[in-house]
C-alpha cells in the first residue's frame, strides 16, 4: 500500500485536478499534469467508462424482466361487409385493451440474472482500472520518450559543433603542414555522419512528440523532470505478492468466474414452472350502430378479467439441458481463464522487476562509461597535442563519449518506464494510487448508483458529446530542418 509520502510525491492538489478537468487544461510541463491532462481527455480511457456505463445498465436491464408489464391497445373498426342475417352487428367500433402481467415466479431466472449482471459490472470496473493503468504506462513512456530524445538531440548537435570546429582546426594545421590531407578527410567523413545522426535524432524526437500528442492531448513543452516513483517492491516475491493481490486483470476474471456461475442459474431456471398474475380490461363503443342503434341496446361494452397462470415445462425439445451444458462449459472456461490471467500476472510482475532491476544496472554501468569516456577523451587530446595521438585517435575517443551518453540516457529512461511497468503489473498504477485525487476523479461507483434504481420507460441521458479532446488543431513543429530546396537531376 502507498502511504502519504508516496503520495506526496506526486503532489497533484485539487486545483490542479480541477483545473485539469476544466475547459482550459493546464500546460502539460510535469508528468503529474501530463497524466492528469491524459485521465481527463485521452479518449481510450473516456471511451472505456462510457462502456462501463453501459454494462451498469445491464442490471436494470435483468431487473425489469421481474417487474409488472403493462401495455394498451387501441383500435377502430369499419364493418363494410356484414352478414345478411345479422341483426346486430355494428357498423363501426372504437375499443381499447389494457393488459398487465405481474411475474411472480420464474425459478430464479431473475435472480441469477441480476447476480450475473452485477458480478460482470465488478468485472468492467476491474477493466476499467486495467485501461486506466495501460494509459497512464503510454503517458509515461511517451513523456520519458521525449526527454530521452531531446537529450540525444542536443549531444548530436554538440557533437557536430565540435567536428566543425575539429574540421576547422585540421584544415588550418593542413595550411601549415602539419596534417595530411587524410587527416582533413577523416574530419570531414565524421562531421557528415554526425550531420546524418543529429537529423535521424531530430525525426525520432518528432516521432516521440507525436506519439505524446496522441496520447496526452497535447504536443510537450520543456518537460520536468519526473519524480521518484512511489512504493517499488524490494523484492520479486513482493511484486508478485502484491500483483496477485490487486492487478485489476485478475479482478476482472474473477469477476467473471462468478457471473458464470450465475449464468448457470439462469439457464437452469427453463426447467422450473413460472407463475404470474395477470389482469385484462376491454373496452368498446359501437357509436351507437349495435342493433341499429334500437332502443334499450347498449352502445358501450365493459369487461375485466383477473386471474394467475401457471407454466409447466413439460418437454422443451432439449433445449434447457443444452443450455445447463452450454453454462457449466462456459463456466470451465471462465475458470480456466482465471488461472491463465493469474498466471498471466505473476510473469508479468516477475518480468517487470527484472527488467527494471536491470536497468537500474545499465544506468551504473553507463554512468560509470560517461566518466572513464570523458577521461579518455581529455588525455586523447593532450596526447595528440604532444604527437603521440592522431586526428582518427580523437574522433574515436569522441563518438565513443558521445555513445556513451546517449546509452545512460536511453537506460534512464529504460529505467523509469520499466518502474513504472513494475507498479501497473501490480495494481498500482490507477490515479487513485498516483495521488490524482480529488473532486475530479471518475467515480464507476456513482453511475452505477445513478442509474440503479431508475424504473421509467421514458427515461434517457443527454445526448452523448465528445468528452476526449481532438488534437486537429495542434500545430505540428518538427525539430527536422525543412529542406525546401531540391536539386533536379542534371538534364
Amino acid at each position: 500500500m502507498f502511504g502519504g509520502a508516496a503520495l506526496g510525491r506526486w503532489g497533484v492538489s485539487l486545483a490542479a485536478m480541477a483545473a485539469v478537468a476544466g475547459i482550459a487544461p493546464a500546460q502539460a510541463d510535469t508528468l503529474r499534469d501530463a497524466l492528469s491532462q491524459a485521465y481527463a481527455s485521452n479518449p481510450t480511457l473516456t471511451g472505456a467508462r462510457a462502456g462501463l456505463r453501459a454494462t451498469d445498465e445491464d442490471v436494470g436491464i435483468a431487473r425489469a424482466q421481474g417487474l409488472p408489464d403493462l401495455s394498451a391497445t387501441a383500435q377502430y373498426n369499419r364493418f363494410v361487409k356484414r352478414s345478411a342475417n345479422s341483426f346486430t352487428q355494428p357498423k363501426k367500433s372504437i375499443g381499447g385493451t389494457v393488459d398487465a402481467t405481474i411475474p411472480l415466479y420464474q425459478g430464479g431466472f431473475v435472480r441469477n440474472s441480476i447476480r450475473a449482471a452485477k458480478a460482470r459490472v465488478g468485472q468492467g470496473r476491474a477493466n476499467l482500472q486495467a485501461t486506466e493503468g495501460d494509459v497512464f504506462a503510454m503517458v509515461v513512456s511517451a513523456y520519458m520518450d521525449v526527454i530521452r530524445d531531446t537529450e540525444i538531440v542536443d549531444f548530436n548537435a554538440n557533437n557536430v559543433k565540435v567536428l566543425e570546429t575539429n574540421l576547422q582546426a585540421s584544415n588550418d594545421r593542413f595550411q601549415v603542414g602539419d596534417l595530411t590531407r587524410t587527416d582533413v578527410a577523416q574530419s570531414e567523413a565524421r562531421l557528415a555522419g554526425a550531420r546524418a545522426n543529429l537529423q535521424s535524432a531530430q525525426a525520432n524526437l518528432d516521432a516521440s512528440r507525436q506519439n505524446y500528442l496522441e496520447v496526452v492531448g497535447k504536443f510537450p513543452d520543456n518537460l520536468a523532470p519526473p519524480p521518484p516513483l512511489p512504493g517499488l517492491p524490494a523484492t520479486s516475491d513482493d511484486a508478485v505478492d502484491m500483483a496477485v493481490e490487486n492487478n485489476p486483470d485478475l479482478v476482472a476474471a474473477k469477476e467473471a468466474t462468478r457471473a458464470a456461475e450465475y449464468d448457470i442459474g439462469v439457464a437452469e431456471a427453463q426447467w422450473m414452472p413460472r407463475i404470474s398474475a395477470f389482469g385484462t380490461g376491454n373496452y368498446v363503443d359501437y357509436q351507437g350502430t349495435l342493433a341499429g342503434g334500437a332502443a334499450g341496446i347498449k352502445q358501450i361494452d365493459k369487461t375485466a378479467t383477473v386471474g394467475l397462470q401457471a407454466q409447466i415445462p413439460l418437454y422443451q425439445g432439449g433445449e434447457p439441458g443444452a443450455r445447463v451444458r452450454q453454462a457449466q462449459a462456459r463456466k470451465s472456461q471462465a475458470i480456466e481463464a482465471q488461472t491463465a490471467a493469474e498466471r498471466a500476472v505473476i510473469a508479468d510482475a516477475r518480468v517487470a522487476f527484472s527488467r527494471y532491476q536491470a536497468a537500474l544496472g545499465v544506468i551504473d554501468s553507463s554512468q560509470a562509461a560517461v566518466s572513464a569516456n570523458e577521461l579518455a577523451l581529455e588525455g586523447t587530446r593532450a596526447e595528440q597535442g604532444v604527437g603521440t595521438r592522431n586526428v582518427l585517435d580523437v574522433l574515436n575517443a569522441e563518438q565513443e563519449l558521445l555513445n556513451a551518453r546517449q546509452t545512460l540516457v536511453s537506460a534512464k529512461r529504460d529505467a523509469y518506464v520499466r518502474g513504472f511497468e513494475l507498479l501497473a503489473a501490480m495494481g498500482r498504477a490507477q490515479a487513485k494510487d498516483l495521488g490524482l485525487d480529488g473532486g475530479s476523479l471518475y467515480d464507476p461507483v456513482a453511475n452505477y448508483k445513478r442509474v440503479h434504481g431508475r424504473i421509467w420507460d421514458w427515461d434517457s441521458d443527454p445526448k452523448p458529446k465528445p468528452v476526449a479532446t481532438s488534437t486537429r488543431g495542434q500545430p505540428s513543429v518538427s525539430a527536422v530542418p525543412s529542406h525546401s530546396a531540391v536539386e533536379s537531376p542534371a538534364k
